[in-house]
């Protein structure tokens, strides 16, 4: 076995492999960038090692810098993680040729699937079902037109060597392919340096499904079940779940099979997913195709880990060591459900734009420690989170906007998702957007608990963007009985201050409380251990225990024997209450007050018709215009990159340029005035 890993990548998926590294006894060396100096996975490795500046193409892209961290270190093996150097054939070699163990599949194998076009092709001699397509290199526009007539609108267009959503462009008629083949050739090359395209069928009600495969080194290959993964944004993965709602045991068979077949027929071993597009039209069992092999492990293997009680990276190290699996097959069970949420630094309020910044305020819901085993047995179920991130640290502009990965597993789908909402709710992060209320609007929406998913979820249920999860009449009730408590809180508070004029006040317990365009006039009785929260005397009272301290970003309790936890913020007029998908503001007073209330004038707030802001912090990159040019609505104006991403600004409406106020290369905050119009 290994005695020293080193781990050629940063955040979540470093601090990962170091939790199974040293349970198994290995040591663990650390690389970073200067913007990740003292992140956790720096900060939980016995080692760390500097590689150069924040960009990862100065730094975690650097083999060279990699495999001498390596060599200085005495490391004798080295995980990729994923992304970064993961699923680089060349990165594989160099370290077979500095004498390090890759924690991963061969070279040839990389190179084989690492290819969209041969890929395709291995696959379909390996007897893999593959979408009816154009293989071949298109020469030109007309022959794509050609091409894309021959098998049948709709197609998709995608670049060879593309991936994570670039590259690619649906077409539902001929002008469509026109318009955008040489544009995805042209994202081919400047992403990846391939400006090859093949066109293949756009399977409709399409689900995206992955077979995950392990190998090792004697011939071995199993499949451990499939995870679905069809809420997606921009062809980015945002929910992943094992079992699929939609698998039948024979069509997992039959995927599993096909997928074992691939990865046997490139000599593959160590851990890797076959995805598969399949039609949710088709119930034959038979609808699923070939899109690509990860030869790496996924961000989503947790969930796969929770319904097998094996770990992954585990297997992975005793595979790159030359140990066979000590199982088979027939030894693979699955076992209750799994969901993995992605937790990113956007704010789906604002049209998903990536957020940068110090994460103020950063508290995950309690978790288990490392459940890659056993402990997905039990019938309890649990709550996993896996991050790298930490309270007062900077959400970095250079990677990727992942804060970390929240996973449930219990013993039925209905379950996992009911923990999921309220391990969002106990999720509190302040300082940057995010998106757990998007997150948890998902988790309780109709069509996502019936399991009738499609990859075009998100774009079909939020055509017109996100507001807030839908908030019933019930919610509204208990955040108003949490709001009351609350602020019985602070009035009692404020009243034990010493050396008052007038003496000590005696203050009420009947408050009156608007949210959601609600009123409710409420009286409070205390009792031993709890509150009653009456709110009309024809009904019963809610029973409320709860826990705050003063500033604390949560409060949790009990209402009726229920469990909650509500994110708290103290407003002037009130609270701004926090659960299950949406923000509420919240206005409690004594009624004397309340009656009072009504004649206070509210903020008008400022109005920026006449200005271009900067939607998020970032780089602004480019300025189109200048004082006193005159813009058509729709008009680009400025360029801005944030997270890896260029975003356009463009015109709002016509106008004539005023004032331009920053230039290309600045750094902006977000609402920053970058053009004002006349």
């Amino acid at each position: 076995m290994f005695k020293k890993i080193l781990v050629a990548n940063r955040g979540e998926i470093a601090c990962r492999v170091f939790r199974t590294a040293k349970r198994m006894g290995i040591a663990t060396v650390a690389v970073y960038s200067d913007a990740d100096a003292r992140s956790p996975h720096v900060l939980m490795a016995d080692e760390a090692v500097r590689l150069g500046p924040a960009a990862a193409a100065e730094s975690y892209l650097k083999a060279e810098l990699i495999l001498e961290a390596a060599r200085t270190t005495g490391a004798d093996c080295i995980h990729p993680g994923y992304g970064f150097l993961s699923e680089r054939e060349s990165f594989a070699r160099a370290c077979a040729d500095a004498g390090i163990a890759f924690v991963g599949p061969p070279p040839n194998a990389i190179a084989a699937m690492g290819d969209k076009i041969e890929s395709k092709k291995l696959a379909k001699d390996a007897g893999v079902n593959v979408v009816p397509g154009y293989l071949g290199e298109i020469a030109d526009t007309d022959e794509a037109v050609r091409i894309a007539s021959d098998i049948g609108y709709p197609v998709m267009m995608k670049a060879s060597a593309g991936g994570g959503g670039k590259g690619m462009r649906l077409a539902w008629s001929e002008q469509d392919v026109r318009e955008g083949f040489e544009a995805t050739k042209r994202e081919g090359l400047a992403s990846f340096g391939d400006d090859r395209v093949f066109i293949e069928k756009f399977i409709e009600s399409p689900r995206h499904i992955e077979i995950q495969v392990l190998g090792d080194q004697h011939g071995t290959i199993v499949y451990l079940g499939e995870r679905e993964c069809s809420i997606q944004r921009r062809h980015q993965k945002v929910v992943e779940e094992a079992p699929s709602p939609f698998v039948s045991p024979e069509m997992r068979r039959k995927m599993g099979e096909q997928a074992v077949a691939l990865a046997r027929a490139v000599g593959y071993y160590s851990a890797g997913t076959v995805e598969l597009i399949v039609s949710g039209a088709d119930t034959t069992g038979d609808g699923f195709y070939f899109l690509e092999m990860n030869t790496r492990l996924q961000v989503e293997h947790p969930v796969t880990e929770a319904i097998t009680g094996i770990d992954l990276v585990e297997q992975m190290i005793r595979v790159a060591a030359g140990e066979p699996l000590a199982f088979g097959q027939d030894d693979v069970t699955l076992n209750g459900w799994a969901i993995e949420n992605r937790v990113y630094a956007e704010d789906p309020y604002r049209g998903f734009l990536p957020s940068t910044g110090r994460l103020v305020t950063y508290r995950p819901p309690a978790a288990v420690d490392t459940p890659y085993g056993a402990i997905s047995t039990g019938d309890a179920g649990y709550v996993r989170v896996d991050d790298g991130v930490r309270e007062g640290g900077e959400v970095s502009m250079f990677y990727d906007p992942m804060i970390a990965k929240l996973v449930t597993w219990a013993p039925t789908r209905e379950e996992a998702a009911d923990a999921q909402i309220a391990a969002l709710d106990a999720f509190r992060i302040e300082g940057i957007g995010h998106n757990i209320d998007f997150l948890s609007a998902i988790m309780q929406h109709p069509r996502f608990r019936s399991g009738e998913l499609t990859t075009g979820f998100i774009a079909e249920e939020y055509p017109d963007g996100f507001a807030g999860a839908q908030t019933s009449p019930e919610l509204l009730r208990r955040l108003a009985a949490i709001a009351t408590v609350l602020d019985l809180d602070r009035a009692a508070r404020a009243a034990d201050v010493s050396g008052q004029l007038g003496g000590h006040v005696h203050g009420t317990t009947e408050r009156v409380v608007t949210i959601g365009g609600e009123r409710f006039d409420i009286i409070v009785d205390g009792y031993d251990g709890g509150l009653l929260v009456n709110f009309d005397p024809e009904e019963p009272p809610l029973d409320v225990r709860h826990r705050y301290l003063p500033g604390a970003p949560l409060a949790t309790g009990m209402i009726d024997d229920a469990p909650f936890h509500v994110g708290v913020r103290r407003s002037r007029a009130g609270w701004t209450l926090t659960a299950h998908g949406a923000s509420h503001a919240v206005q409690v007073y004594p009624p004397h007050i309340a009656a009072l209330a009504r004649h206070m004038i509210e903020k008008v707030p400022p109005d920026t018709s006449k200005l271009l802001l900067a939607p998020m912090p970032g780089l602004l990159t480019r300025i189109d215009v200048g004082v006193g040019d005159a813009v058509e609505a729709g008009q680009p104006i400025a360029v801005m990159e944030a997270m890896k991403m260029e975003n356009i600004l463009r015109a709002e409406k016509s106008g004539t340029v005023k004032a331009v106020n920053f230039a290309a290369g600045d750094s902006l905050v977000v609402d920053a005035a970058i053009v004002e119009f006349a």
